[in-house]
């Protein structure tokens, strides 16, 4: 195993094979579950960052979207159509109070100076609505336009609780379907530390690598994607016991 002491470049070649085959006996697997509407997308990647998954953002998602969802939230797959669209959205939460007294929950982003993360998730969906993102699909579509992404993601930057490291940001992509995006979270920082690894920008090259690794080395594809989420419930098991 390797040293504890924190990496600031790139992890070498053996870093990456010892991270792989750990992860290689989790058994990672393709998406078995994602959100059907963009609006879940945001509340998730808001609310998230530093709250009980299951016990805090799940239920909240449910509470906010279930009513005004015109199928179920969670799909299979790509979603065909997206059951609550972001116009909905902000249609029926115009203001922060409105969302707030909904959601029953006033974490802010920061305990120092943050916004409530009501106000961000608004924030998140007026930024994409203003480029004309309102459903997954057109998402997923600015996805693979470079300079509509640059646009998107600047004004998403600009919402408070963006972070040192853009791991929201990220994280919400990634919700949306892009399996290339990681989220280095504290559950996957603390998996990888006693590989040295604490830093996210770290964590996320390192990540990627492993899945190229892992493709290279079996049959089938490894995406980025499916790595952190090993990763991410391994840590959690733990964080359980």
């Amino acid at each position: 195993m390797t040293s504890t002491a924190l990496f600031h470049v790139p992890p070498t070649v053996d870093v990456v094979a010892g991270v792989a085959e750990r992860v290689a006996a989790l058994g990672p697997r393709t998406r078995e579950q994602r959100w059907a509407s963009l609006s879940a997308c945001v509340l998730d990647a808001v609310w998230s960052i530093g709250a009980r998954y299951d016990g805090v953002v799940v239920p909240l998602v449910r509470r906010v979207l279930d009513d005004g969802a015109s199928g179920p939230l969670l799909t299979l797959g790509p979603p065909v159509e997206d059951v609550h669209p972001l116009r909905r959205f902000v249609e029926c939460f115009p203001d922060e109070d409105s969302l707030l007294e909904v959601a029953r929950n006033r974490q802010r982003t920061s305990t120092r100076n943050g916004i409530t993360k009501a106000r961000a998730a608004l924030g998140y969906a007026r930024a994409l609505l203003d480029h004309g993102i309102d459903d997954i699909a057109a998402a997923n579509q600015a996805l693979s336009s470079p300079p509509l992404l640059a646009s998107i993601d600047n004004r998403l930057r600009r919402v408070r609780g963006e972070g040192q490291y853009g791991i929201r940001r990220g994280y919400f992509w990634m919700l949306c379907g892009d399996d290339g995006r990681i989220k280095p979270d504290r559950m996957v920082l603390r998996w990888l530390a006693p590989h040295g690894v604490r830093d996210p920008h770290v964590a996320q090259q390192l990540l990627i690598d492993v899945a190229e690794f892992l493709t290279r080395e079996g049959a089938t594809k490894v995406t980025p994607w499916e790595v952190d989420h090993a990763i991410w419930l391994a840590a959690r098991g733990q964080d359980t016991t």
